[in-house]
């Protein structure tokens, strides 16, 4: 069996032009976002939007919980995949960067299936595990600072039901996880995740070399 190849330009190309599907709105939505500072570096890439969509589909989602939503392409990649009365809750520090896509949300006509919140994360979790109590999401996407990847992980348990998803982001980043030079806040917090993850007996996991790193973690059933 092969071994992982290395992704070429030329193949990543390949790999966009035989499976990329995304219309008007994600493109347009992707370009501005790409003309802000750090655009290009915070924003999913479109592969990655389309993937987190097939995901919701595959798991049969009807309850998305989204940490980090910058200008909200993987927000509305997600709500577009979620079933008619299916609900996302993306949180984000500040509605700088929400407020940039939340027209694009409009235009989509998944704005109402969008419940937007400002402010510390772990506390808009910790407020939603008061308010609807343990298991109430089918999938958790995490994607915001790094430094709190291990405490977003530890709520994301107590908020995905069992059986359900939680999808981290960048888990690789940038490479710097294998970089013993790197020791800032946010690669520490990525490595000190990643290895909490290797010894949870309370989940299954894949970490998949692609993008910057994206692992899949499922909530075991019991």
């Amino acid at each position: 069996m092969a071994e992982q190849i290395s992704m070429t330009p030329e193949l990543q190309e390949y790999v966009t032009d035989s499976s990329l599907r995304e219309d008007d709105i994600l493109r347009e939505l992707r370009h501005e976002t790409a003309g802000l500072p750090g655009g290009t570096a915070l924003q999913v890439p479109a592969q990655e939007g389309q993937f987190l969509a097939l995901l919701i589909r595959l798991v049969g989602a009807a309850s998305v919980l989204e940490i980090g939503t910058f200008t909200g392409y993987s927000t509305l990649c997600m709500a577009r995949a979620l079933p008619a009365g299916g609900r996302l809750v993306t949180c984000d520090i500040t509605d700088r960067w929400p407020s940039i896509g939340a027209p694009y949300w409009k235009r989509a006509e998944v704005a109402d299936r969008i419940d937007l919140r400002v402010g510390d994360a772990v506390e808009t979790m910790e407020g939603l595990l008061a308010d609807g109590g343990p298991g109430t999401f089918d999938v958790v996407f995490v994607d915001a600072d790094k430094a709190n990847y291990p405490r977003y992980y530890e709520l994301a348990m107590e908020l995905v039901r069992p059986g359900g998803l939680i999808v981290v982001d960048n888990t690789l980043f940038f490479g710097r996880v294998v970089d013993p030079a790197c020791t800032d806040a946010d690669t520490e917090g990525v490595r000190a995740l990643n290895a909490r993850l290797r010894e949870d007996e309370r989940v299954e996991l894949s970490m998949l070399p692609v993008a910057d790193g994206i692992t899949l973690v499922r909530r075991k059933d019991v």
